[in-house]
């Protein structure tokens, strides 16, 4: 039972866990969590397993980070728990010194006579002690004998105490927001809306924009948002980077955009090599046949492809998401005779490649491309937050009373004499910032001495 106990209250087991979760939150935050194995079998191949196995891929919720949690906190706990009782002790018991000579074995310690009786001598010293807010306590085991223990910033005792404690709240916020909370994603275009996952809403998005800056670079993405409750808005609010919504215990978070290539509207411009005066614009989404005007011709667009490049088996692939190499595939029918195909660009209208049984008079370029665009909107919940921010006080407040509120504590014996003189001994006790207390004590002493 020692054993465990000493285990428990050890400063040593409460650095090692902490370094190891520290270490283990680094890898957390640096590995993707709760996301598809196809993922993470796509970033870290044959590693992703190995992943899977040691619950790496979803850390917080994992048994053995929950159980170190548990350990550092029982740690905690027991460490705090040994310690307070002789803290509450010492702060609502002062000490008395009855022997001079412990007084003079002090590092801060003084000696001064006053000409006047034991009664006058204590109100001198009570008095200089008030003006210093010094709070105090006295005793007389003798008629010409008195003691005084004079103290302030009591709850600087208590500093290290408040600092666990903070520790303890952030850690049961960290517990409950890991077991309790939700995070997902919304995708949303324009005038649709969803539920949002575990509430009992849904959420709209009314327009979506993207700010640029002069050199076309994307300056910010703004989201206009709708929360409807009961079939109607109850809140409107545009969101971008780091402006949130909130809403219900929820945050909605401006987390990404993109376009939707499902069905794209694609403008094809037709010429004529022998003909430079015409002209044709077509208008139509992939799969779809459309006529060239004044032609026996009908064009499909085959196949689309908003970032264009060859993989390594040398096939037509999108190197992203990003419109920034849009090609589409092109077909083209006389009746029911196949005349051509090929590969179209829209930055790259001279890599335009068309073949065909027999050449043909007209020559196509993809002229533009449009596609709605999404919202990626990432929906919050985060119950153990307000835990999380009272740890963060109470452990700033812990550490603020344990570095710069440190206890003071000055003890006098004060005797009187045969003559009707009053001899003072005194000794001075600080945690911390010795020199200022020394400072404020001599200054103490030097008050007695000109009272004098």
């Amino acid at each position: 039972m020692k054993a465990l106990s000493r285990f428990l209250t050890s400063v040593r087991v409460a650095i090692v866990l902490l370094i190891i979760l520290i270490a283990a939150s680094i890898l957390g935050t640096l590995v993707p969590q709760q996301r598809s194995p196809a993922e993470y079998l796509a970033r870290y191949g044959q590693l992703a397993a190995l992943l899977e196995r040691l619950q790496i891929t979803r850390l917080y919720h994992s048994v053995w980070y929950v159980a170190l949690l548990g350990l550092f906190s029982l740690n905690i706990i027991v460490c705090t728990l040994a310690r307070l009782s002789a803290k509450l002790h010492r702060a609502l018991r002062p000490r008395f010194e009855t022997e001079v000579r412990h007084l003079q074995a002090m590092r801060v310690k003084d000696r001064v006579k006053l000409a006047r009786p034991l009664g006058r001598a204590r109100s001198l010293v009570t008095a200089e002690l008030a003006r210093r807010r010094y709070r105090f306590r006295e005793e007389e085991p003798a008629a010409n004998r008195l003691l005084l223990s004079a103290r302030k910033r009591i709850l600087g005792i208590f500093g290290a105490d408040v600092v666990h404690a903070g520790l303890l709240v952030i850690l049961a916020g960290g517990i409950i927001s890991g077991l309790a909370g939700r995070r997902a994603n919304l995708t949303l275009t324009e005038n649709q809306a969803l539920p949002v996952p575990g509430a009992s809403f849904l959420l709209r998005l009314d327009k979506f924009s993207t700010d640029l800056y002069p050199n076309g670079a994307v300056k910010d993405w703004k989201s206009r948002l709708s929360v409807i409750e009961d079939g109607r808005a109850v809140l409107e609010k545009t969101i971008e980077v780091n402006h949130p919504l909130a809403y219900r215990g929820y945050t909605f978070y401006q987390s990404g955009y993109g376009w939707d290539w499902g069905n794209p509207v694609l403008e094809l411009r037709v010429k004529k090599k022998s003909d430079p005066a015409y002209l044709k614009d077509i208008r139509l989404h992939p799969g779809e046949e459309a006529g060239v005007e004044g032609e026996e011709l009908e064009i499909t667009v085959a196949r689309f492809i908003p970032d264009f490049v060859l993989d390594e088996n040398n096939k037509p692939a999108s190197r992203s998401a990003e419109p920034n190499n849009p090609a589409a595939y092109i077909e083209g029918r006389r009746g029911r005779e196949a005349a051509f195909s090929g590969w179209v660009f829209a930055k790259f209208p001279d890599f335009t490649s068309i073949h065909g049984a027999k050449e043909t008079d007209l020559s196509f370029e993809l002229k533009d491309v449009r596609a709605p665009e999404y919202s990626v909107i990432q929906a919050a919940r985060d119950p153990g937050a307000l835990g999380i921010w009272i740890g963060c006080a109470l452990l700033m407040g812990g550490l603020f009373l344990a570095f710069y509120w440190p206890t003071r504590e000055i003890r006098f014996i004060l005797e009187e004499t045969q003559e009707g003189r009053t001899e003072i001994a005194a000794g001075g006790l600080s945690a911390k910032s010795l020199e200022e207390f020394k400072s404020e004590f001599d200054n103490l002493m030097s008050g007695l001495r000109k009272a004098k």
